[in-house]
Formats: C-alpha cells, structure tokens, sequence
C-alpha cells in the first residue's frame, strides 16, 4: 500500500531532476495524494520552471493535485543547498480582505480572443452606469487592453505616495498599459507579475468602491496565482465562446478557481450569436451551446450570451463600451442584464462585507 510517506519521496526525487534543492520549500502529501510545496523563483530562472515542477509532480504515481506557491527567491531567506523542505521560508501569504474596495470578482477565460477584456470594461461600466461605484484593474500584465477601451492613455499622477486612478465612463482604472510604453514587450516573470499586481492593489488610491473588477489575462498562469494570494475574491466570471476548443480551456480556467477556494458566479459567452440588422434573423456563427455546456459541467448558471455585435471593435478602438454608446443595442442590453445578474448574486456578500476603516 502507498502511503504519503512514499508518494512525498517520489515528489522530491521527481522535483530534484527539475530544479535545485533549495527551490522547493514546504512540501506536504495528504491522505489523499494532495501536494503543496512552495516554489522560490528568481528572476534569472526560465519561465517555464514551475510548469516544468509541476508536471514532473503530476507524473508521480499516486499524486492526486499538485498546489504550488510561488515566490520571490530574492525576498526569502534560502535553505542550505540539497535540503528541500526544512521549513525555512514562511507559508504562502493568506488573502487580504479589503473592505474598501468593496466585493472583488476576478474576469477570466481559458484562452485568448473569447472577447474577455470587452466583457470587464462593459461590465464595468454597466455597474457604474446603474449607479455603483467601481474600480477595474487591468491584469492582463501581457496585453494592456483597457486604456484603448476606456479611451485613456495618459500616465497616472502620484500623490501622497499613492497612485491615482484614472476615470472614464464612471469607473476608475488602473492598467500598466498606463505606466509602460505602448510598444514595450512584455517580457515580465513570476515574482515581477505579482510584485505588478500587489503594487495595483496597495499602492493605488482606489478609495471606497462597491464593485473592484480584475481583468486577468488569459489562461492559468502568475497573475492568477498572484491575485488569489493576495486579495480575498467574492468570485469570478468565466468568459468563453460557443466552440469547443474555448469551452475546454475555459473549463481549465474554472477548475483552476475551485481549486484555490474562489467561487465561478457563472459563464459569459461572448460571440454567442448574430441577428441581421435587416432581416432580423438569428444565425448561430460558431457552434451553438458551449456555454451552456460548460455552464452544466461545472454547475453553475449561463449569466450572459452576448451576440456578435456590427460595430462593437470600433466602439472598442475608440475607447466607447457599447453599454454607453449603444445602451439599446442587443449586447449592450446583455451586457446591461449581465450587470444586474452579477450584483444579484453578490447581494449576499456584499451584506457581510466587513466595515472600512478610516
């Protein structure tokens, strides 16, 4: 019989023919074949070492998950070479609450392309539009959407020590598409993304808000780490289109915030459908029914399907969400419903949200 014992000294060879002792920190087996261990990543290691931890983990017999929480080798104190887990660096950081900025909901989506960044600045303002005070930070460190669909572009003030959101349409802003050049790569690794994500979080003077919304970037990777150990999340949103290969990445995406206690509200699908300006006829452009099946899977309601829209990347381009150029338009009605359903069912926990202090 295996017991965690075993399947544990399994990790740590496995781990060992991937990086050097001193990296892996923390390591735990449960009963039931869980893994956790923290993973201490500098800046002069390759990307893809956690990636490669983590598989050469999941290929252990008897590992049944693997979490790993991963930090600034240059911000810890190190364990002497070879020894992996002698307890020498403090636990991951617990999720802050912060109550001014009232309830959190992280935007996200399996892959690129699904519309995700249009669903956050239109939900955005939708919610600022039904008179709510809103914040929305950019975290799609790779691909800075948000000021092009807000319309702004200039670099944020700093006053006090704090930096100054931006406003547009009712809701305050914070992107590094503000702060970097608008042709700069975005060449950013673990412990630089998170560092980005906890300074938008600290250091920006959001003030009091009743909706803070998180555009992540696509996929499973730092920034959605980074943001799950620093901020409490009331939820998240998970936006997709109709075919398959987005359904699938998506239902990754899902797995991926059930698994670090974050509760999915409900599936968005985007491109949903098209009505001819016309005839008034409804085509199904893509495979009709992925949201609703991904929405099945995971036991959690369709919120919104947002047709394809004539017009919409224009409005986009020029720094126009649909909800406020276009209100009586069909996906700006979605949009619009997608905003009551959100504030419906964070109703509850916007009751139990403890009180700022001043």
């Amino acid at each position: 019989m295996t017991t965690s014992d075993d399947v544990k000294t399994r990790v740590l060879k496995a781990l060992t023919d991937v990086a050097s002792g001193d990296k892996v920190q923390d390591l735990t087996v449960d009963d039931a074949g869980a893994v956790t261990f923290t993973f201490l990543l500098s800046r002069e290691d390759p990307a893809t070492l956690v990636r490669d931890a983590r598989k050469a983990t999941q290929a252990v017999p008897g590992v049944t998950a693997v979490k790993i929480n991963v930090q600034d080798a240059g911000a810890t104190t190190r364990a002497p070479a070879g020894r992996l887990a002698p307890g020498a660096v403090p636990p991951p950081p617990s999720p802050e609450e912060m109550p001014r900025l009232g309830l959190v909901l992280a935007i996200s989506s399996g892959k690129g392309g699904v519309g995700k960044s249009t669903i956050s600045a239109n939900l955005a303002a939708a919610l600022a539009r039904q008179g709510h005070r809103v914040g929305l930070m950019d975290a799609d460190i790779y691909g800075p959407n948000i000021p092009r669909m807000f319309g702004v572009d200039q670099k944020p003030d700093v006053r006090g020590g704090k930096i100054q959101p931006l406003d547009a349409h009712g809701v305050k802003l914070m992107s590094l598409g503000f702060i970097v050049e608008r042709d700069a790569p975005a060449i950013w690794r673990g412990p630089i993304i998170m560092k980005i994500i906890q300074q938008f979080l600290r250091d920006v003077a959001w003030d009091e808000l009743d909706y803070f919304l998180v555009d992540l970037p696509p996929g499973t990777g730092d920034a959605q780490l980074s943001l799950t150990q620093s901020i409490h999340l009331h939820g998240a949103l998970i936006v997709t289109t109709p075919q398959e290969m987005a359904v699938g990445d998506s239902l990754r995406g899902a797995k991926m915030f059930e698994r670090v206690g974050v509760r999915v509200l409900g599936i968005v699908e985007n491109m949903s459908y098209f009505v001819c300006p016309h005839c008034h006829e409804r085509s199904e452009v893509f495979r009709a029914g992925g949201g609703q099946r991904l929405a099945d899977e995971l036991g959690v309601p369709l919120l919104a399907q947002v047709p394809l829209q004539a017009g919409l990347p224009d409005l986009a381009d020029t720094g126009r969400p649909i909800v406020v150029a276009e209100p009586e338009s069909a996906a700006a009605l979605a949009l619009d419903e997608l905003a009551k359903r959100v504030a419906t069912k964070l109703a509850g926990k916007a009751a139990a949200l403890p009180t700022p202090a001043r």
